[in-house]
């Protein structure tokens, strides 16, 4: 779905075009950190660490990576 008008859209990227890289790479981490946050909220306080990153990495990338790199089937 998108919603921003072609006019909008073309403004957005002109602006994020003139800043540096710098800054632009650090908007990005910040919206990565922000997602995160809200990712972590949505699960359940009982949580281990391990668990908890268990469902972030599904989260984030899939259940078939979460799979291979934490070697455990994840609930579907």
């Amino acid at each position: 779905m998108n919603d921003t008008s072609p006019e909008i859209a073309r403004m957005v990227r002109e602006r994020y075009m003139e800043m540096s890289g710098e800054r632009r790479f650090l908007i990005g981490i910040q919206m990565f950190d922000t997602a995160r946050t809200i990712a972590l909220s949505s699960l359940p306080q009982d949580l281990s660490e391990n668990e908890k990153r268990q469902r972030l990495c599904e989260r984030f990338y899939g259940s078939q990576f979460a799979e291979k790199m934490f070697a455990v089937k994840t609930a579907k």
